[in-house]
């Protein structure tokens, strides 16, 4: 028998549940080695790594180290430093640390050992122009890969390509001292050459192929970027020996919060259905194919609430001048596509707090959203055109606001179809 009270409530509290099994402070501590009697440093980049500092020396004790973050997400550590950068797009204090991380990294020796911790957003708090790339052509190149809808594998391809310190630079700036990479994956697949864009994993792709994915999104890179792809890049190799020995473990990933908050509903007497932790695509796409599930799921009257899971990463193309944000646009294109669904009420979250650019984590859309817009004379489908999921849910008061979380496991989206 269901125990469920509150629709939406319940949402919510499916939401916090998955993303309390992300928190480092749970999964870091099992995952640690013993520590080394030798000198050991901690270094690390994401929006998950102060947390994850933290929660290392809570269980080592005060240790010696350097670690960035991004604004807002920096916690108390006894001897680990915590700096903040921007994100998602670089700024000058992420160039700033970065070098300094590099410093501390290039004067290691053998008899050392690193604690490496990385998380989403690490790619752009890591930021180590190559070449003569300037950071306002960085900056200017990510703020046109992310309104492209180029998905982020492709992203953090060329990254890799235009970077100091990703695509295995920092574990090489490290070696020869021992290193553990500890990971908090935010992407399809939880590949750790795409987390933060693989700072301790070597790089299978070529200058070339970068090229050819900015073509295909239509995206024109600075000039200095595009003299510097053109004359090959300087990848480093998945086999470099520099590489070698190298123990990268995940120790959070999004598999592991969509099992948690199946569990929560298991024990709250609703079906839970999972359909992926590493779906991709447009948002207002995938939102349209999963309504659709939801409303055959409606239709065949089960006597209990199903619980439709997904996790993965969406992306949007951002055509109109809104504030979007692809868990914001994935439930309004699904509210839109459920027509006000007598019994079906979804929403879309970011794991880590934030979706997009906008200090929200995501949206939720219930039955009424849409009779509620249309009093308030505010146009769903306008918004959607506009890129304005955001804008929209806040006139109507469907965000849903966390603060930062301190983790990262990407998107969590679920549709609760009640009997």
């Amino acid at each position: 028998m269901a125990r469920l009270i509150e629709p939406n409530q319940f949402l919510r509290d499916v939401f916090d549940v998955a993303v309390a099994r992300a928190d480092p402070m749970l999964c870091v501590p099992a995952h640690l080695p013993p520590k080394p009697d030798g000198r050991v440093v901690i270094l690390g980049a994401g929006k998950a790594s102060a947390r994850m500092a933290e929660a290392v020396e809570a269980a080592w004790g005060p240790c010696h180290g350097y670690v960035i973050t991004r604004y807002g997400y920096a916690r108390p550590c006894s001897g680990i430093k915590i700096v903040e950068a921007a994100h998602p797009v670089s700024d000058q204090a992420g160039v700033d640390a970065t070098q300094h991380l590099l410093e501390l990294a290039k004067g290691l020796g053998a008899e050392d050992t690193v604690i490496m911790l990385i998380s989403g957003g690490g790619s752009s708090l890591l930021c180590a122009p190559a070449s003569d790339i300037t950071l306002a052509d960085k900056q200017a190149l990510n703020s046109a890969m992310l309104a492209s809808g180029m998905p982020i594998g492709d992203i953090n391809g060329i990254r890799k390509e235009i970077s100091g310190v990703k695509g295995g630079r920092l574990a090489a700036a490290v070696y020869p001292a021992t290193l553990h990479a500890l990971l908090i994956s935010d992407v399809p697949g939880d590949n750790p050459s795409d987390i933060a864009s693989g700072p301790t994993v070597g790089y299978a792709g070529h200058a070339a192929l970068a090229i050819e994915t900015l073509k295909k999104w239509g995206v024109e890179p600075p000039a200095t970027i595009a003299a510097h792809l053109a004359s090959g890049g300087d990848p480093m190799a998945i086999d470099d020996p520099r590489l070698a020995g190298i123990k990268n473990t995940i120790v959070a990933a999004p598999s592991h919060s969509l099992a948690a908050a199946e569990e929560y509903a298991k024990d709250h007497g609703v079906e839970v259905r999972v359909l992926s932790d590493s779906l991709e695509g447009e948002a207002r796409d995938l939102a349209a194919q999963q309504a659709e599930m939801a409303v055959q799921i409606a239709i065949e009257n089960l006597p209990h609430p199903v619980l439709l899971l997904s996790g993965g990463e969406c992306t949007v193309t951002r055509t109109g001048d809104g504030v979007g944000g692809p868990n914001a646009e994935f439930t309004l294109a699904a509210a839109i596509a459920l027509k006000g669904h007598p019994r079906i009420h979804v929403m879309a979250c970011d794991t880590d707090g934030v979706d997009g650019a906008a200090e929200v984590a995501g949206a939720i859309a219930d039955p009424t959203t849409l009779a509620l817009a249309e009093a308030m004379e505010v146009s769903p489908r306008g918004a959607l055109e506009r890129n304005n999921a955001h804008g929209f849910f806040a006139k109507i008061n469907g965000q849903i606001i966390t603060g930062p979380t301190l983790t990262n496991v990407n998107d969590f989206r679920a549709f609760l179809v009640m009997p």
